[in-house]
């Protein structure tokens, strides 16, 4: 179901990319067919996106955070692997559990503060500052909703390794090396 779960994020992650550059693509065209209404004679229709560069932004954000945590689960994210490989097994294992649980710490810590800014501009109705107002608890929530999947799939790992179990993560990282 977790899996499911992280892949359903991917998608969305997908999809905001995919947003971003439909919007460019729709800016770029209207800029080619005012200058080739320019050339003709004719009044440029004047097609624009406006807040391009701040929705962009947001479905950037979007597209970021909501991607964490099924790039975690597949093994995506940098990490640094020599000190547990040069360990023995039971030790490595210690040492890994440690890391989960400071990384599972910040980021349950992120999750709360990105709760408490979104609700802050949910209550105080904070909208951003272009052309057009986008209710700030939007992206906000979003964040918010990837940091907390992260939080749920740093979980999953460490309860896996307690129980014995080799994590997602680190399945998929083993099975890259193979490759």
């Amino acid at each position: 179901m977790l899996d499911r779960l992280y892949t359903g994020a991917l998608i969305l992650a997908a999809a905001s990319f995919a947003g971003i550059a439909l919007l460019v693509l729709v800016q770029v065209l209207g800029r080619l067919i005012d200058r080739a209404a320019r050339l003709i004679g004719a009044a440029p229709p004047g097609i624009t996106v406006p807040s391009l560069a701040e929705i962009g932004g947001f479905l950037f954000l979007s597209a970021v955070f909501l991607g964490f945590a099924g790039t975690f689960a597949r093994g995506g994210h940098v990490r640094v692997a020599l000190l547990t490989r040069a360990l023995p097994e039971r030790a490595a294992r210690v040492l890994e559990a440690l890391v989960l649980i400071v990384a599972l710490g910040l980021c349950a810590f992120a999750t709360l503060s990105s709760v408490l800014q979104a609700w802050d501009s949910w209550v105080y109705d904070s909208v951003s500052f272009g052309m057009v107002k986008v209710p700030l608890w939007l992206p906000q929530g979003t964040m918010t909703l990837g940091l907390g999947l992260l939080c749920l799939a740093l979980l999953d790992g460490l309860v896996t390794l307690l129980r014995g179990g080799t994590p997602a993560h680190a399945a998929a990282e083993a099975q890259q090396e193979e490759a």
